[in-house]
């Protein structure tokens, strides 16, 4: 298991529109895993007050980068977009089960396949390849 060295996002979290579109361009996450995640980042995000809202790529940037480079590295970004597995899993265990995921069905998951999804999206969204995203790649399309 892998554990990120970074603090956990307050909850209740909004859900940025971004991390929702990186979770449906993936066409490797299972229909169901997707909306499982994005109906747990709605009800996250439906707790959020207007004042916790990320509305431009300067806020992302601001809530990701966890250490102040002004840059999000790969553990900020899992960290940051796994909140919403973590919310899902009652029982801890590092896997969504489908009694966990909405609707009660679905394929399993996996902690380790989800970051390798989101270390996926993120390499794709590094469009200048230097190993961390700046305000630019956030506010851009996910590729």
């Amino acid at each position: 298991m892998i554990v990120a060295r970074y603090p956990r996002p307050e909850y209740p979290m909004p859900v940025s529109r971004h991390a929702l579109f990186t979770l449906g361009a993936s066409r490797r996450v299972g229909r169901a895993v997707r909306d499982g995640l994005v109906l747990a980042g709605v009800l996250l995000a439906g707790t959020g007050t207007a004042a916790a809202q990320v509305t431009a790529a300067g806020d992302y940037l601001a809530r990701m980068d966890t250490d102040g480079n002004g840059r999000v590295s790969l553990d900020e970004y899992q960290a940051w977009m796994g909140y919403a597995f973590e919310q899902m899993d009652r029982n801890r265990d590092d896997r969504l089960t489908p009694d966990e995921l909405p609707g009660g069905r679905g394929r399993e998951i996996s902690l380790v396949e989800h970051r390798q999804r989101l270390a996926d999206a993120f390499q794709r969204q590094d469009t200048n390849r230097d190993g961390v995203l700046d305000a630019r790649e956030l506010a851009a399309p996910p590729q």
